[in-house]
């Protein structure tokens, strides 16, 4: 199993090379990997998890930043750039309009077919949910709440699916007030599911904004 682990990883890398003598729009073609012109390469990995799941052994990205960043696409988009949901979500980590303009994003077009924006803008976010819950983080981080243990990803993961100040609420109140998504998927589930990763790196700023040039 870890030699076919190395195999994958090693195909992996080696169309990372070929693909730098791609045009870009020929890149972007392909669903699960982006190469930008002047930036680290953006794409998508099964997780650990899902390795198991489809009976292969593929690299993943542990709980590392990137680990994270994948299962939150995986959770909400299926790691789909392009996607948009039944509520008008867009992109790969399923951005609503307020987030958007939260970060300087006004052109939705150009946001849902830009991969490289919505990496940063995945970024930005965080750091603004971050600055926003850096009392919770520091008052909750490690504490049980619901038979689940509080992380500092896990609270970040929970404001991406409803908002810091639902996450507030459901910290303060000892997770007496519950908050679900239209689809039905709670603060709870995001706790548990994306607890543990490494977002140390993220720094809080409430006026993080995404440089489009």
């Amino acid at each position: 199993m870890i030699k076919k682990c190395y195999f994958f990883a090693g195909l992996i890398v080696s169309v990372a090379f070929i693909t730098l003598g791609f045009t870009s729009k020929e890149s972007e073609k392909n669903s699960w990997f982006y190469v930008g012109e002047d930036e680290e390469i953006i794409y998508t990995v099964p997780t650990q998890d899902e390795c198991e799941y489809i009976n292969l052994q593929l690299p993943f990205t542990g709980k590392s930043y990137t680990g994270f960043k994948q299962a939150i696409a995986i959770r909400e988009s299926q790691g789909q750039y392009k996607l948009i949901n039944t509520f008008g979500y867009m992109g790969k980590y399923q951005f609503g309009g307020a987030a958007l303009r939260s970060i300087g994003i006004k052109d939705k077009r150009d946001f849902l077919n830009n991969p490289r924006l919505q990496e940063k803008a995945f970024k930005a976010l965080l750091s603004i949910n971050k600055a926003m819950l850096e009392n919770e983080i520091e008052k909750y981080e490690g504490k049980i709440i619901n038979g689940i243990k509080i992380t500092e990803s896990g609270i970040l993961a929970a404001a991406h699916l409803g908002g810091a100040g639902s996450v507030k609420s459901y910290l303060r109140s000892n997770g007496k007030n519950k908050f679900k998504d239209g689809y039905g998927t709670s603060l709870k589930s995001y706790f548990k599911k994306f607890g543990g990763y490494d977002t140390s790196h993220i720094v809080a700023n409430m006026n993080a904004k995404v440089k489009l040039n």
